[in-house]
């Protein structure tokens, strides 16, 4: 076993044999906590349950066999004691968290639970009584927070992934000082059953891996609609699964306390999206910044000091935590209602203004910190790490923070990618794309993800219908927009198999449309195949004129999808336009020569 290893490669070194499950048992004991990481290795007697279980499945049908993996310690699982950065455990917790239920059950292993800022209490690694978590790159500096040692333990390669949570940035800092992705999932698509709150409402489990395929992958496994958690959504799939627009915001002012090193990067960051083909224009940050001002200095604390007292006294907890939570003493319930309706009103705004772009980049972080300049001022310095995060959450976004630059201090800058709630994937596509194009080391290996971590784009959600077009469907042609006005994306050009036929047909009110039949004597059409979400696709139904229906067409490479065809009666009168080999070949026949 390495370190640095991908999920891909735990899986070829099984299906290779040259690794066993039992082998981590070995592998665990060899960890070292000379970062603060771990607060809870697992102990032989953790991990033999889970490799027994493992054992007696097939590896085929468990899509993360062996795969181990870590989690923050304010997530349950079975058999570990549970602390959320209080000095002594919680609790033993008897029932696993309901995504790592999933995951265990797709065959992942638990082995061990991570440090985090007390109670998930700040974005910087330095709250805990098990010690400050060391950044990666350089024990000096902090890891960022609160989600602090799942974000080392992958940067460093113990684990492929882990688990973290996020309210204000937990999910997202972290990455972007250990040079990893951080998946912030839309509100309530992932289970909170079995979290420690911070803030209920506004709390997620999150992701960090080395790749945005690996995170996409474990979000697949974890997502899902629970109704044993009061906040679980139900994905409505009507959102994006790519980016369409080619905008990308920034904000119109930017603030980096004085990090030169993390205005250059974020400067790069910018050329490379305009690299990519995209256009990258200021937004007016008023309402995102306003908003995220609130989180700590307004009501909205009194939630965590809710969720601290159901648990332990106040006097046993941190110093900074506890001044923390005390400023919920000075808010009324009146106010409490007051910052929601403050709250709606500037996430309106802004999701207005969002949607205008296919997303906001912004600085995962403005900067980063020493341990030792946070603790002289730990109030003050840990605001500045949420100066880009606070207000995602309030706003019910999506994001994804991905690895941009290392900077010339020798420490990462990342940037994060925020778009509209249950626009994962469309964010996951893009990420992709993005380190790709990016090429830089994954964690703190020397592995390139372009070139050394040859993998495919991130598999696809179930959350779409493809549909092959064949005429005025088709990019340019008149129709074209039910297609995108529904969020559609065009996912390949390619052909029918050579069995079909293709007719002009007669009569029909324009756009001109055609007829497709299955026939021996035919031969391969051109068609565009699009990606509808699931949820929008009945409505393009509902507007296909009769003779036309929706039936399945075989492509080229034998997958059978959904399409346009004809009723029987609908090709008399028509004209055979086959020999052209597609309708766009036709519309241009009948243009007149000059």
């Amino acid at each position: 076993m390495q370190k640095n290893w991908t999920i891909e490669d735990w899986q070829e070194a099984y299906a290779a044999g040259s690794i066993q499950p039992r082998d981590l048992l070995a592998y665990v004991a060899s960890i070292n906590n000379d970062d603060n990481a771990w607060i809870e290795l697992a102990t032989p007697e953790q991990l033999t349950p889970q490799l027994d279980n493992l054992l007696a499945q097939e590896a085929k049908d468990l899509p993360l066999y062996g795969i181990p993996f870590a989690v923050k310690d304010n997530i349950d699982v079975a058999g570990f004691h549970t602390t959320a950065g209080y000095s002594e455990p919680l609790y033993l917790a008897d029932t696993d968290a309901s995504v790592v239920a999933k995951l265990k059950a797709a065959g992942a292993v638990v082995i061990g639970k991570t440090n985090l800022d007390q109670f998930a209490t700040g974005l910087v690694g330095t709250r805990s009584p098990y010690g400050a978590v060391s950044n990666s790159f350089n024990p000096d500096y902090i890891s960022g927070g609160s989600s602090s040692g799942s974000a080392v333990g992958v940067a460093n390669g113990v684990v492929p992934f882990a688990l973290g949570t996020d309210t204000a940035g937990s999910g997202r800092v972290p990455a972007g000082h250990n040079n990893i992705v951080g998946l912030k999932p839309t509100k309530g698509w992932f289970s909170s059953t079995g979290l420690v709150p911070a803030c209920r409402l506004h709390d997620v489990i999150s992701v960090f891996s080395l790749s945005v395929d690996d995170a996409w992958q474990v979000a697949q496994i974890m997502k899902g609609y629970d109704e044993s958690d009061d906040y679980s959504r139900v994905h409505p799939n009507t959102a994006p699964i790519a980016f369409q627009l080619g905008k990308i915001a920034i904000p119109d002012t930017l603030e980096f306390y004085g990090d030169t090193e993390s205005e250059q990067a974020f400067e790069k960051a910018i050329a490379q999206l305009q690299t990519m083909g995209y256009e990258v224009t200021p937004m007016d940050f008023t309402a995102f910044n306003t908003l995220a001002e609130t989180l700590y200095n307004d009501s909205w604390v009194s939630e965590r000091a809710f969720a601290i007292d159901q648990l332990v006294e106040r006097d046993n907890i941190l110093p900074i935590t506890r001044q923390i939570i005390n400023h919920a003493e000075r808010y009324s319930a009146i106010d409490a209602m007051s910052a929601e309706y403050d709250r709606a009103a500037l996430s309106r705004g802004i999701q207005q203004q969002m949607s205008e772009f296919d997303a906001l980049m912004v600085p995962t972080a403005p900067t980063i910190y020493t341990i030792d300049d946070v603790n002289a001022d730990p109030l003050t310095k840990n605001s500045h790490m949420g100066a880009y995060t606070n207000f995602v959450n309030l706003a019910d976004l999506s994001a994804l923070a991905l690895p941009n630059v290392m900077a010339n201090d020798g420490l990462p800058r990342g940037v994060t990618f925020i778009a509209m709630a249950w626009q994962d994937e469309a964010l996951a596509n893009f990420g992709h794309q993005w380190q790709t194009a990016l090429d830089v080391p994954m964690g703190t290996s020397e592995r390139h993800y372009n070139s050394d971590n040859e993998q495919a784009q991130p598999q696809m959600s179930d959350s779409f219908v493809e549909l092959a077009v064949v005429g005025a469907h088709l990019s340019g042609m008149p129709l074209n927009y039910q297609l995108t006005d529904r969020n559609g994306v065009l996912s390949e050009q390619t052909q029918t198999t050579a069995t079909y036929q293709l007719f002009a047909l007669a009569g029909a009110k324009p756009p001109a449309k055609p007829g497709l039949k299955r026939h021996s004597d035919g031969r391969s059409i051109e068609v565009e195949v699009w990606k509808i979400p699931k949820a929008r696709f009945g409505e393009i139904v509902n507007e296909v004129p009769p003779p036309l229906g929706i039936g399945n067409v075989e492509l080229a490479d034998g997958r059978w999808v959904k399409s346009f065809i004809c009723e029987e009666y609908g090709f008399e009168g028509g004209t055979d336009v086959t020999a052209l080999g597609g309708w766009k070949a036709y519309i241009n026949s009948q243009k007149p020569t000059v």
